[in-house]
C-alpha cells in the first residue's frame, strides 16, 4: 500500500517563485475535477472554517472567468475577501487558470491542477502556484493560505465521504 499524502504538502521551490501543494484523496479524478468547477460544490469547500463562500461568477471552461467572496463574520463584524480570476485550460486531468486576491489586485498567480489517478478509488492533487517574485511567494506562504487549504481540503473530504461529489 502506498502511504496517502491526507495532509497537504505545501512547499516553495528554491529557484523559482513557485508555490507547490501536493494532496491525496480518496476520490476519481472526474470527482475531483467537479469539485473544482461546479460553482456550488466548491463554495461548500474552499478556504478556512470560519468563513463561508459566495460565488458570484463562474464560467469553468477555456477563456471562462471567477469571482467569489469570502465571508467572515464575528463580534457583529462583516469581512469580505474577494478573489477572481480567468480559467485558461480546463480538462477533465487539468485546469489552469489566473488567481487574484482583490485586496492586492497586482499580485496575479498562474495556478496549475493536475489530478493524477492512483488506483484503487484514490487521487493525487498537484497544484502550482506562480507568482512574480519570490518576495511575493513569501508573503503568500505567510498569509495563512495554508490553514485554508489544509481546513478546505478537509471539508472537500468531508463531501466526498458523503458521497455529495459524484
Amino acid at each position: 500500500m502506498t502511504d496517502r499524502l491526507t495532509t497537504a504538502r505545501i512547499e516553495g521551490d528554491p529557484d523559482v517563485p513557485i508555490i507547490r501543494i501536493t494532496r491525496d484523496f480518496e476520490a476519481t479524478p472526474a470527482q475531483l475535477f467537479g469539485a473544482h468547477t461546479d460553482p456550488d460544490l466548491y463554495a461548500r469547500w474552499v478556504g478556512r472554517d470560519d468563513l463561508s463562500t459566495r460565488v458570484e461568477h463562474w464560467d469553468a471552461r477555456r477563456g471562462g472567468s471567477w469571482r467569489f467572496v469570502n465571508i467572515r463574520e464575528a463580534e457583529g463584524e462583516t469581512e469580505e475577501y474577494a478573489f477572481r480570476g480567468c480559467f485558461h485550460e480546463v480538462r477533465e486531468d487539468r485546469i489552469v487558470q489566473t488567481f487574484t486576491f482583490e485586496g492586492m489586485p497586482d499580485a496575479v498567480s498562474l495556478e496549475t491542477l493536475t489530478f493524477e489517478d492512483l488506483g484503487d478509488g484514490w487521487t493525487r492533487l498537484h497544484a502550482q502556484s506562480l507568482v512574480d517574485s519570490f518576495e511575493a511567494r513569501e508573503g503568500m506562504l505567510a498569509s495563512g493560505m495554508e490553514t485554508g487549504i489544509q481546513e478546505g481540503y478537509e471539508k472537500l473530504d468531508a463531501l466526498l465521504a458523503d458521497d455529495a461529489v459524484r
